[in-house]
């Protein structure tokens, strides 16, 4: 855990250094950006998804906070280095991490189900009765005959 801090403080340093010699250039490098984002937002989302058991890994309540700290990092080193947000190094990025950590996860997060017996009883239920008083109510009034004139 030691070796992963002062990674990822090493790699905060670079950032910090890198975001004061490169605002002069105004084109994204693409391949450095590339290396902090690993560096410093996958090394500390690996570290999170680490610290989680592996059968929540597909949980969004669990893993929300997780994520949305890797998005807001992804986000945080292009605004430093001036580099577009969302790109195709990001979409990739995303892409990998989705390989690795949500393969296995359902794409609804949860699946679908018929609704409990309290709540589909009425809808079946209703409809049956009304066509049956109405059919009744028709027997009826054709059975009463009122006086031909």
């Amino acid at each position: 855990m030691a070796l992963e801090s002062a990674s990822l403080l090493k790699a905060g340093l670079v950032l910090l250094l890198a975001a004061q010699v490169l605002p002069s250039v105004s084109a994204c490098n693409g391949g450095f950006y590339e290396r902090m984002i690993n560096d410093l937002c996958l090394a500390k989302f690996k570290f999170d998804m680490g610290g989680l058991d592996r059968g929540l890994w597909c949980s969004w309540p669990d893993t929300t906070e997780i994520y949305e700290g890797l998005t807001n990092c992804t986000f945080q080193v292009a605004l430093r280095m001036e580099c577009f947000w969302p790109n195709q190094i990001v979409d990739r990025f995303f892409m990998q991490i989705h390989r690795t950590y949500f393969h296995n996860c359902p794409l609804t997060g949860r699946l679908l189900h018929d609704p409990p017996i309290g709540i589909l009883a009425p809808f079946i239920a209703v409809p049956v009765l009304v066509t049956l008083l109405m059919t009744a109510l028709v027997v009826w009034r054709s059975k009463r005959t009122q006086g031909v004139l």
